[in-house]
């Protein structure tokens, strides 16, 4: 504590931007998933989140904005929905996820550490 930053806060700064991230992914996931399952229907556009934009925004506590990503072919029916595209942000999110997890856990598991060791 020296520092001036009391150990609980760090915690809970930690948990709060682990919570964000895991957010943020969750509302990414579902609109890829909305894409797809609107890939064959007339006149819908793709739907999507700039995700480093975003995560720095909600870590200042903002809401994701939603965007119509550019640059997407339209077929003739004005659908611009990529099969592909969409497909590949589910294997990102999905990355994304897993590496969430696994600072979620190593950072529930230093809390445990944390506890046992002010047990002894």
């Amino acid at each position: 504590m020296a520092d001036g930053i009391h150990p609980s806060s760090a915690l809970t700064a930690g948990t709060d931007s682990l919570a964000r991230y895991l957010d943020l992914l969750s509302t990414q996931q579902k609109l890829v998933t909305s894409n797809l399952a609107n890939a064959d229907t007339p006149g819908y556009h793709t739907k999507d989140i700039d995700f480093q934009r975003e995560f720095m925004s909600a870590v200042r506590g903002q809401t994701p904005e939603t965007i119509e990503p550019q640059g997407l072919y339209e077929k003739p029916d004005g659908n611009n929905v990529s099969v592909d595209r969409e497909s590949r942000l589910l294997s990102e999110n999905a990355i994304r996820f897993n590496l969430a997890s696994t600072l979620v856990r190593g950072h529930l598991e230093s809390i445990r550490n944390a506890i046992h060791e002010g047990k002894a």
